[in-house]
């Protein structure tokens, strides 16, 4: 009988209401827990707790008994404080995005008539539930009427928003009507009023009363800064130039002596180094412990780079604020281009300090945090530094350091002329690795705060992260282990793994541990010379990939093309998956680009004219300026290359006849990838090598040229006395003969 009722009491609890979305998220906070930790306590992702605290998703069984759990013991030690708001506050739930806007006073919501109900159209944001219409263009648009509905309730200022702190979401998009009036637009289909006359007044406006910001995302780490993206009206009505002279573009600021900056100072507001930018901050020094900085985007001063954000910067306010604000969400709030932001995730995700255990007079203080790069930059051993770095002061004018002296670590970009069997097939078929230095980054074992230490003699160990002068030319690729089996092949239809060229080495040659790594599984003994190695080390850069690839992953999903999906499946979902929602496809470009670009800034190069070889730069002071990691992850992601196109080899007899970074390209006889991977009945293919799939590492159709295109390609450019490569004209099929100048 006690089972019976057991069984009872579950199923009972099983249905019991849980916590308002709102209470669970305080309830965690309450306790420092971050959405990493609960997640891993209940075995699901970060994203799926997150759901549960936005009320974007419910617990299932059997997750749900032990959230509630949690949840019930929360509760215990932190109860809720008692209640002096509105009831609609007192659930912890807010009123629907669509309703909610600011007075020209700034602090009263702007209510909907009871009449009408709220309709759900985002992310196309009305300032009315009745007006479900898309937003006209700007310059089509009527000129609107200041005047505002009044609140039914108007609220005090000082009352507390029902989202918290940061209601509004991160960031806002800021735009002016023909009568001056400026809306920001954000996140989830809000539309607030903006009453701020003046700059300095908007950023007062923005820190006091528009309840704007994001999380930290780490639990030592820091909230992130409030985000206004100002249209080209939102520009004029506050008195900056729509576009930057030729003169300031080139400074990468407004010009001072400007209006604005005046107006700024005397509002005993500041900015950075940098100046007013095109992605300027402006700020007032921190007071007990909390942030006054707000961030400025200017998309006509060209922050939003085509490259990376394709056509956001020519979208609509309401659209941009759903770009911009997704990114924000799912990977951080952008503090610059998708390459600096990518940088600043990995200090966000892993930041340096953290508080001590109290002290006896129940103080804390800042300390060192275990598995961050630490506050201090470090400087790199010589072989990892770029030219005109200053440890190379000592080396001679226009001296030009060899493999031995300089490692070189750096993606495949490689070709060679199709054999007589490959010219008898039909197509050439591209094949794209997903976010390859992402997946190289996963894992990837990395020096941290320490400096490297030289070594003579060294015996190789590939747990130790740093950079090993060996001699690898006497590896014979024609007879390597393929999954622990002496394999032959023939190595003249491979690129070489141990150079970006795929050209053989030719002596000894600087190398990351992980290209080390890789030429003793293939079955070679290796014996370095000297290294620079470092002791200090962890998984630093795990975290970034988490989120990156989650951010990508839950992107795609979004657009039609799910995770574990049958190869053919995975294919079709792929054909024209961006037309689907280009606004999305924006998102996945910039994800893509954050991950590449944030992998670039760890050897950001010397920029400006007044820079000369020998003398520091700028981006050498930050910790996070570390070319030996960057040179971890490229070799790691070409290695992993090779890896895979040794495993097709040794299974299936097929050579790539072009490799470009994460692109191979094979001939087949077929124009889909099916062609050229083998694929069986039961869904698998060969073991270690490509895998289509939308997983980071996994691969999709990069494009399908016929042979013959491919034949053409070689022949024109060869003529200029280049070799080509045809996976950089794969996707598109277009190419031209490159300027030699002549």
């Amino acid at each position: 009988m006690s089972e019976l009722f057991d069984a009872v009491d579950a199923l009972v609890a099983s249905r019991s209401p849980l916590p308002p979305p709102a209470e669970r998220r305080r309830r965690r906070k309450a306790h420092a827990l971050t959405l990493d930790e609960v997640a891993a306590a209940l075995g699901v992702r970060r994203a799926t707790v997150g759901g549960w605290e936005s009320g974007k998703a419910e617990p299932r069984p059997p997750e749900r008994e032990a959230y509630e759990r949690l949840l019930e013991q929360l509760a215990n030690l932190y109860p809720a404080p008692q209640s002096t708001g509105t009831p609609q506050e007192d659930m912890g739930t807010a009123a629907p995005a669509a309703q909610v806007g600011l007075t020209a006073g700034g602090a009263e919501a702007t209510a909907m008539p009871e009449a009408e109900e709220p309709q759900a159209v985002p992310p196309e944001p009305v300032r009315h539930a009745a007006a479900t219409q898309r937003p006209m263009p700007r310059a089509e648009r009527a000129p609107q009427s200041s005047r505002r509905p009044a609140a039914k309730k108007p609220a005090p200022a000082n009352a507390p928003a029902p989202g918290g702190a940061y209601a509004h979401g991160p960031l806002l998009v800021l735009d002016a009507d023909t009568e001056r009036q400026v809306t920001g637009y954000g996140v989830g289909g809000l539309i607030l009023d903006v009453p701020a006359k003046s700059l300095p007044a908007l950023v007062e406006w923005t820190l006091t009363e528009a309840r704007l910001g994001s999380e930290k995302l780490h639990g030592s780490g820091k909230d992130g800064d409030p985000l206004l993206v100002l249209t080209a009206a939102a520009c004029e009505r506050y008195g900056l130039p729509v576009t930057l002279s030729e003169a300031e573009r080139l400074a990468g600021r407004l010009s001072e002596g400007h209006k604005v900056l005046k107006q700024i100072r005397r509002a005993d507001w500041q900015l950075t180094k940098r100046g007013f930018g095109p992605w300027a901050r402006i700020y007032r020094p921190a007071q007990g412990g909390r942030r006054q900085c707000v961030q400025l985007c200017i998309p006509s001063w060209r922050t939003l780079d085509d490259r990376a954000w394709g056509h956001a910067a020519r979208l609509e306010p309401a659209e941009l604020a759903r770009v911009l604000g997704l990114y924000a969400q799912r990977v951080m709030t952008p503090v610059g281009s998708t390459a600096v932001t990518g940088l600043e995730l990995m200090t966000a995700l892993n930041p340096p300090t953290r508080a001590s255990e109290p002290d006896e007079g129940g103080h804390r203080h800042s300390e060192h945090r275990p598995g961050s790069l630490g506050t201090q930059p470090v400087d790199p051993a010589p072989c990892e530094a770029p030219d005109g770095h200053p440890v190379l002061a000592h080396l001679p004018r226009f001296h030009v350091r060899g493999p031995g002296e300089r490692l070189f670590e750096e993606a495949y970009d490689w070709a060679r002329d199709l054999t007589d069997a490959e010219c008898m097939q039909r197509h050439l078929v591209g094949i794209d690795v997903n976010l390859a230095f992402g997946a190289a980054a996963n894992g990837a074992v990395v020096g941290l705060a320490s400096p490297p230490v030289h070594v003579t003699r060294p015996v190789f160990d590939p747990a130790l992260p740093g950079s090993w002068l060996v001699d690898l030319s006497h590896v014979d690729l024609n007879r390597v282990k393929v999954a622990k089996q002496w394999r032959d092949l023939d190595a003249g239809l491979l690129p070489n793994p141990f150079t970006p060229t795929g050209q053989p080495p030719e002596g000894p040659a600087w190398y990351a541990t992980p290209t080390i790594a890789y030429a003793v599984e293939l079955g070679y003994d290796v014996a370095p010379v000297e290294a620079w190695v470092r002791g200090d080390s962890g998984r630093f850069l795990d975290g970034w990939y988490k989120r990156l690839r989650d951010a990508y992953v839950a992107t795609m999903a979004d657009l039609g093309v799910a995770e574990k999906l049958p190869p053919a499946e995975f294919l079709t979902a792929m054909d024209g998956y961006k037309s689907r929602d280009p606004q999305l496809g924006i998102m996945v470009d910039a994800v893509k680009m954050t991950v590449k670009g944030g992998i670039g800034k760890l050897q950001e190069k010397a920029r400006g004219g007044g820079w000369k070889p020998g003398q520091a730069w700028p981006a050498l002071a930050r910790p996070t300026w570390r070319p030996d990691i960057r040179a971890t992850v490229i070799s790691r992601a070409r290695v992993n290359m090779h890896r895979k196109m040794l495993a097709l080899a040794a299974a299936t007899g097929r050579y790539p006849v072009a490799v470009l970074s994460d692109c191979a390209v094979y001939a087949a006889d077929g124009p889909s990838p099916l062609d050229v991977l083998p694929y069986g009945a039961d869904g698998k293919t060969v073991p270690g090598s490509f895998r289509l799939g939308v997983s980071p590492g996994m691969v999709k159709h990069e494009g399908t040229q016929s042979v013959l295109w491919g034949a053409e390609v070689l022949e024109q450019l060869d003529a200029d006395g280049h070799v080509a490569n045809l996976a950089r004209y794969i996707k598109t099929g277009e190419h031209a003969a490159r300027d030699t100048g002549e």
